[in-house]
């Protein structure tokens, strides 16, 4: 008997967060809803831990002399076009980022053009500066 009424007041309990909450005024609560530029770099944060994170590190801050930093980058907020497609196509060659030169290959990740612009932007946004890129302006950029 006591096991049935210690079950009943569990889920008494438990069942009170499965109502609407309310606002103050009395209005449901809703959630708060991203803009397209939020969701974007939430999915880029996501893309980063998959797919950069080994080179440029959790930070951003690469490997000096080995892979460049994205925390900041003068590369990529100079430049974009640059930085989209090598994101996209790859990199090989000698680069200069904050005024150090980096001569390594990074390889195609293989990503589409909504992760593209996810990852940008969220490297953008946390690190640097910039406008949202779109994925339109990923998939005008060439081989």
């Amino acid at each position: 008997m006591k096991y049935i009424i210690i079950l009943i007041v569990a889920m008494a309990l438990t069942s009170c967060g499965e109502q609407k909450r309310e606002s103050k005024l009395g209005a449901p609560a809703t959630p708060v809803a991203q803009t397209p530029l939020e969701a974007s770099v939430t999915r880029g944060k996501a893309i980063y831990a998959d797919n950069c994170v080994t080179c440029h590190m959790t930070n951003g801050k690469g490997v000096p002399g080995a892979f460049p930093p994205l925390n900041p980058s003068d590369w990529l907020t100079n430049k974009r076009i640059e930085s989209i497609h090598a994101v996209k196509y790859g990199l090989k060659g000698l680069i200069e980022v904050n005024g150090q030169p980096y001569d390594n290959i990074m390889l195609s990740l293989g990503l589409d053009d909504q992760e593209i612009a996810d990852v940008m932007n969220y490297t953008i946004q946390n690190w640097n500066s910039g406008e949202m890129v779109t994925v339109e302006e990923v998939k005008a950029i060439e081989k």
